[in-house]
């Protein structure tokens, strides 16, 4: 048997219901995972931002919710957060650097919530589920960085929380492209539908 006759014999791919008011969420667009000429924690993602800047711009304008995320770290945080024992690497996204940032290349304007985190998770920790609540949101457009790290774990907590998934395969990045594909089918199968920024663009046009 294929893979993908695996995965539907045990009924997962199914497609997620579309709502009527999304809202789009830049998951760690900052400079410390965009600009990898001067920080190793970052790797080229120019074509997602892109993407992704193409997509916000055009829900921003139909009166959509953006919101955006940023992981940074108070220096006294650092020694007692298990992640950053493994992912020692992290511990330079400190509060106030450039590093926790997000990219102007976003397009984020400065009405534009932005979230800051301590782990890979967008809910974890933070009011997003609220502010999605509140704005009566059904549909969550996932987009950013890492697929494999805080996309991920942002995608399987949105649909815990209630909300159907969107992920833009050409809006999210990652450092390697095995882990990106692999974690773009895994969500696909189980979490959200995997699409294109075009194809979400073209919803977003028709409600």
């Amino acid at each position: 048997m294929t893979q993908e006759t695996v995965y539907d014999a045990a009924g997962f791919g199914r497609p997620v219901p579309r709502g009527r008011r999304p809202a789009v969420l830049v998951v760690d667009f900052t400079y410390g995972f965009t600009d990898p000429a001067r920080y190793p924690t970052a790797a080229p993602m120019g074509a997602q931002v892109a993407a992704t800047r193409g997509l916000t711009d055009l829900a921003r304008a139909r009166g959509f919710p953006v919101i955006y995320t940023t992981i940074a770290y108070q220096p006294g945080e650092i020694a007692h957060l298990p992640w950053l024992r493994k992912a020692i690497g992290m511990a330079a996204l400190l509060e106030g650097s450039r590093l926790v940032q997000v990219d102007a290349a976003t397009g984020i304007l400065p009405g534009d919530p932005i979230l800051a985190k301590k782990g890979a998770s967008a809910f974890a920790g933070t009011h997003l589920a609220a502010l999605l609540t509140g704005a009566g949101v059904d549909t969550l457009i996932v987009t950013g960085a890492t697929t494999s790290g805080c996309v991920r774990a942002s995608v399987v907590d949105a649909v815990q929380a209630g909300f159907n998934v969107l992920v833009p395969a050409d809006c999210c990045a990652d450092r390697a492209e095995a882990p990106h594909l692999a974690n773009l089918y895994d969500i696909g199968q189980k979490y959200g539908d995997v699409t294109a920024a075009a194809e979400v663009m073209e919803w977003l046009r028709g409600l």
